[in-house]
């Protein structure tokens, strides 16, 4: 584990909300461990604590939203990284829809989002990778504006343990 930790150590990567519905669940969890894959075919992975209820909603569902947020979105990072749906609903003081492709949950306020059709799981230990398809996404503002980096939530208490 040190080996790792002397290199991601000085990492300082985005964050991520990632978003998932199955039948009537609906989950959201803050994610840290996600990258475009592939170029062509465009693919991303992303990755969910076993330990997390959004996982076990991925699980059944047939999209994930990955939503980028604004470095001034750290409220947001808060509820999606340290409370848990399983007692808390994240989406019901935030402003979100559907997509029509999806009932996976849409965050309105983010800086920038993509929905995803799971195309596949790997297992990678106490995480499952999600490989996704981008099947929408947002629109590109006239800027692009900071996003909120992991070394602005490490003080975080997660809703699960990892």
């Amino acid at each position: 584990m040190a080996e790792l930790d002397a290199f991601t150590d000085v990492l300082d990567h985005p964050v991520y909300v990632v978003t998932a519905a199955a039948g009537d669940r609906r989950a959201g969890c803050l994610v840290g461990f996600a990258s475009q894959c592939s170029i062509d075919p465009p693919r991303f992975m992303v990755w969910l604590s076993k330990a997390n209820h959004t996982y076990t909603v991925a699980r059944t569902a047939s999209h994930l939203a990955v939503h980028a947020l604004r470095d001034d979105q750290k409220p947001t990072a808060e509820l999606f990284g340290g409370r848990t749906g399983d007692d808390t609903d994240k989406f019901e003081n935030l402003a979100w829809q559907r997509s029509p492709h999806a009932p996976t949950p849409i965050l309105q306020d983010a800086a920038a989002w993509f929905l995803g059709r799971i195309e596949g799981h790997t297992d990678g230990g106490d995480h499952v990778g999600f490989l996704l398809a981008p099947v929408e996404a947002s629109r590109p503002g006239p800027e692009r504006p900071p996003l909120l980096l992991l070394s602005r939530v490490a003080d975080l208490t997660p809703g699960h343990p990892a």
